[in-house]
C-alpha cells in the first residue's frame, strides 16, 4: 500500500533525498486532506461583508488607506507672548548710587571724633597705630586708588559709628575686607581697632567730644 503514495525513484537524486509524494494518487484514493499553507490571507482591514459583484469577480481593492478619524487637528497658531518688561532699576543699584560721592571730609569728622575720645582711655601706641591707618586711608582716597563702592560703604560706616549702631559699623568693616582686601588691607586694620574701641566707651565721653567737635567746627567757619 505504501507503493501507491510513492513516486519511482529517480536515479539523478542523491541517496539521502527525501521521497516525492504523489499528490494525485492521495486525491484518487480518498486520502486525508492536507492544509495548503501557501495561501494568501487578506488584510484585517479588507475583511468582513462585501456587495455581491456580477460574474463572481472578487471586489475591488482600493489602494489608498482610509482617513484616521483620530487624527488631532491642526495645531492653532501660538499666541506671541507680550514682550518682557524692563526690570525697574533701584534706587540703590550701582548706576543709581553712582552720582552720590562720598565726601571724605565728612568721613573723617567722625574718624576723629572717635579717635580723639578713645586718647582719654586706650594706649597711646594703639592710638597712635590708628590714626597711622587713617592717613593712609585718606592718602590712597585722594590718589584716586579707592573705587566707588569701597568709597560709598566707608561713607555708610562712618554714619553707622556717628549713629552709635556698632554692629552695623562692624558688618561693614568685615563686608569690605571680604569683598575689597587688595583696596582696604592697609589701613582697614585701623578702622576695625577703632571700632572696637569706640564701642567700649560711655556714652558720657562719646557725648562730650561730640560736642567739642561740633565747638571747634563751629569756630573753625567762616566768620
Amino acid at each position: 500500500m505504501e507503493e501507491l503514495y510513492i513516486k519511482p525513484g529517480n536515479q539523478e537524486r542523491g541517496w539521502n533525498d527525501p521521497p516525492q509524494f504523489s499528490y494525485g494518487l492521495q486525491t484518487a484514493q480518498g486520502g486525508p486532506k492536507r492544509n495548503l499553507l501557501n495561501k494568501r490571507v487578506p488584510p484585517p482591514q479588507l475583511q468582513g461583508p462585501q456587495s455581491p459583484v456580477p460574474g463572481g469577480a472578487p471586489p475591488p481593492i482600493h489602494s489608498t488607506p482610509p482617513l484616521n478619524p483620530l487624527a488631532p487637528p491642526p495645531c492653532a497658531a501660538a499666541t506671541p507672548l507680550p514682550p518682557c518688561s524692563a526690570p525697574k532699576q533701584h534706587a540703590d543699584s550701582p548706576s543709581a548710587q553712582s552720582e552720590c560721592e562720598p565726601d571724605l571730609d565728612d568721613i573723617n569728622v567722625v574718624l576723629n571724633w572717635a579717635l580723639t575720645a578713645c586718647r582719654q582711655s586706650v594706649k597711646k601706641q594703639v592710638c597712635d597705630d590708628v590714626e597711622r591707618r587713617l592717613k593712609i586711608l585718606e592718602e590712597v582716597w585722594r590718589a584716586g586708588k579707592l573705587s566707588l563702592p569701597v568709597r560709598r560703604r566707608m561713607s555708610l560706616l562712618a554714619e553707622e559709628m556717628k549713629s552709635r549702631k556698632w554692629e552695623r559699623a562692624d558688618e561693614i568693616h568685615r563686608a569690605l575686607i571680604v569683598d575689597y582686601v587688595n583696596e582696604v588691607s592697609q589701613w582697614m586694620v585701623g578702622i576695625k581697632r577703632l571700632i572696637a574701641e569706640t564701642r567700649q566707651l560711655s556714652a558720657d565721653t562719646l557725648d562730650q567730644n561730640q560736642n567739642q567737635e561740633a565747638l571747634h567746627g563751629a569756630e573753625a567757619g567762616p566768620e
